[in-house]
């Protein structure tokens, strides 16, 4: 019986880029891609030996990894504290508008507003009551400090 080197290619690939889900950190999936495509060149006949397959899909594998991980990555991620700007990134949220879902008072951590569909804790220097708008003008972990709008 004799294996077609595409088929076994096109496999590889898909059990590498599968293996990604298993085995998290964003490598396997460059190995699978890399794999699909010495499958396309062989499917074409533009592979000869079995050897310059395994010189494709190495050089391949090694420039998909060092090229696109960081990007791909990033991508996936939420903040990352080595790599992005933690003021920079949060400011966005200092002058948005909020719905307070639970009363806020001074110096009590009880408040909750909602804010881009999800519900946050709030704290504010004074009383603001269900049902009103408020402004973000700080953000402490996962708390908003809030102003009265």
């Amino acid at each position: 019986m004799e294996f077609n080197p595409t088929t076994i290619w096109f496999i590889l690939g898909l059990i590498l880029t599968i293996s990604e889900f298993l085995v998290p950190g964003v490598i396997l999936v460059f190995f699978g891609v890399a794999a699909w495509l010495v499958a396309a060149i062989t499917y074409f006949g533009l592979t000869g030996s079995f050897e310059s397959q395994v010189l494709l899909f190495s050089i391949t594998s090694i420039v998909l990894l060092f090229s696109l991980r960081r990007w791909i990555k990033g991508k996936f991620s939420g903040h990352v504290s080595d790599v992005q700007d933690l003021s920079q990134n949060l400011n966005e949220f200092i002058g948005k508008n909020v719905l307070v879902i639970k009363d806020v008072m001074p110096g009590k951590p009880v408040g909750k507003v909602e804010f881009k569909g999800a519900t946050w804790n709030a704290v504010s220097d004074e009383y603001i009551k269900s049902g009103d708008w408020a402004i973000i003008i700080e953000l402490d972990g996962i708390t908003l400090k809030i102003k009265r709008k």
